[in-house]
């Protein structure tokens, strides 16, 4: 923050982090998760960074947002108190799926809990969701 505080923690320990584009924001975000939300955040930036060369990144609505080109996203997270919850815009397109449901019909959602990290079946829906149109957002 330009006066040197810290990020105002919002519901669910989401960080508050101004919009921007690029992996500095997204690197601010993450660097304010809260507790045992943070290493998540590292690691789901590490893998996909990993899985998807050049990715690009931004911040919007005080979350990470991943895409192939900027300005059409595949996946984000965002911190909630009990989980830190990772959405596949065109989840209803990754095979298996991801297991939580949304009101969309083809988003859909990762929960990733105290003590879990994104593993290999979480690799392979980034590479799915990298290959399929972002939405534009």
């Amino acid at each position: 923050m330009s006066d040197g505080s810290e990020p105002k923690l919002l519901s669910g320990g989401n960080p508050q982090i101004a919009k921007g584009e690029g992996d500095a924001p997204v690197q601010a975000y993450i660097a304010a998760m809260p507790g045992w939300k943070k290493p998540i955040g590292e690691a789901l930036d590490a893998m996909i960074v990993a899985e998807v060369p050049g990715v690009e990144k931004a911040i919007k609505w005080n979350t990470p947002f991943y895409g192939v080109e900027q300005g059409c996203w595949f996946t984000s997270f965002h911190c909630f108190d009990r989980y830190v919850k990772v959405t596949f815009f065109r989840g209803g397109s990754l095979d298996p799926k991801p297991p939580e449901k949304s009101k969309y019909p083809e988003v859909r959602y990762f929960h990733l809990h105290e003590g879990e990290l994104p593993d290999d079946r979480f690799a392979d829906w980034i590479r799915q969701a990298a290959a399929l149109p972002g939405e534009k957002l």
